[in-house]
C-alpha cells in the first residue's frame, strides 16, 4: 500500500510522522520503503542519510527516468529502505511541467517496486504543487498530520478539496486514511476547541491516538535515527507505536 503524508503548511509534524511511522511499521515486521519527496530532505536525514551528494534520489527518478530500483538504499533500521531526496527537487516541478502525463510519473515509477513492499510511505513537500500531486496520484491513501493550531486548520479545506479533485479526475481509489493530531498539548484550552471542531467536521477520520510534544522527538533527527531506536520508552516513541498500530488497523 502506498501512503502519502501531506499538508501544505510546514512545521506540522509531517516529516516527523512519516519517518517515525515508517520505522515503527517496519519494526512490526512489515517491509517498508520511505520515499523522500521534499527538497529539504529531512526524512532522509531522519534515517541517517546525512550526506546525499553522491546518491541517486527521487529527483533522478522523476526527472531523469532513473529506475526506482536504482535509487533505493537500505537503512540500518529493520525492514526499512529509503529513496532519498535532493535539493534539485526544488526545481523539479518546472522540469516536469512540460512532460506528457506529468501527474503520473511517480505512479509509473513506483509500479516497478510496489509489490516488493508492504507499505510505501511518501513524505511530501509542504505545498500543493506537482510533486504533491504526483504523490497523491500514486497513492492508495493519505495521512494528514495536523497540530491543534488555528492556522493549521485553515488549509485543511483546501487540502481535502485537492484530494477530492485528484480522486475524481486522476485516482478514484485514493482515500483519506486519517487526520493525525501532532504536537498535542492537553493543557491548552485551544487544543480541546480545535479537537472538537475536527471531530465535528471529520468524525472517525481523526486518529484516536495523538502525538504529544516530546523532547526526544525533536532530538532524534540530530542523531539520524527514528525515535523508537533512540529511546523506545519515551512518550514520543510510545505515541508513534500506538499510531502505527492504528494505521495498520485502518489499512489491513
Amino acid at each position: 500500500m502506498i501512503i502519502s503524508f501531506t499538508n501544505q503548511k510546514g512545521g506540522v509534524g509531517k516529516t516527523t510522522s512519516a519517518v517515525n511511522i515508517a520505522a515503527t511499521v517496519a519494526a512490526m515486521d512489515k517491509k517498508v520503503l520511505l520515499l523522500d519527496l521534499d527538497p529539504q530532505g529531512n526524512a532522509s536525514t531522519g534515517v541517517g542519510l546525512m550526506d546525499r551528494s553522491s546518491l541517486s534520489s527521487s529527483y533522478n527518478v522523476l526527472c531523469d527516468g532513473l529506475s526506482v530500483s536504482d535509487a533505493i538504499y537500505h537503512t540500518e533500521f529493520k525492514n526499512l529502505d529509503i529513496i532519498p531526496s535532493s535539493i534539485d527537487l526544488a526545481g523539479a516541478e518546472l522540469e516536469i511541467a512540460e512532460y506528457d502525463s506529468r501527474e503520473r510519473i511517480l505512479k509509473g515509477a513506483l509500479s516497478v517496486v510496489k509489490d516488493n513492499y508492504d507499505y510505501i510511505f511518501i513524505d511530501c513537500p509542504p505545498a500543493l504543487g506537482l510533486l504533491t500531486v504526483n504523490a497523491l496520484v500514486a497513492s492508495d491513501g493519505v495521512v494528514i498530520p495536523c497540530p491543534c493550531e488555528f492556522y493549521a486548520l485553515e488549509g485543511l479545506v483546501q487540502l481535502t478539496n485537492t484530494i477530492e479533485a485528484i480522486k475524481e479526475y486522476q485516482n478514484p481509489d485514493l482515500q483519506i486514511i486519517g487526520l493525525l493530531i501532532t504536537m498535542y498539548n492537553s493543557r491548552l484550552n485551544l487544543t480541546q476547541t480545535i479537537l472538537n471542531d475536527l471531530h465535528s467536521h471529520y468524525g472517525n477520520l481523526v486518529f484516536k491516538n495523538r502525538i504529544a510534544r516530546n523532547v526526544r522527538l525533536t532530538e532524534a533527527p540530530a542523531y539520524g535515527t527514528p525515535v523508537i531506536y533512540l529511546d523506545k520508552f519515551s512518550k514520543g516513541a510510545q505515541n508513534y507505536m500506538a499510531v502505527a498500530k492504528e494505521l495498520l488497523d485502518r489499512t489491513e
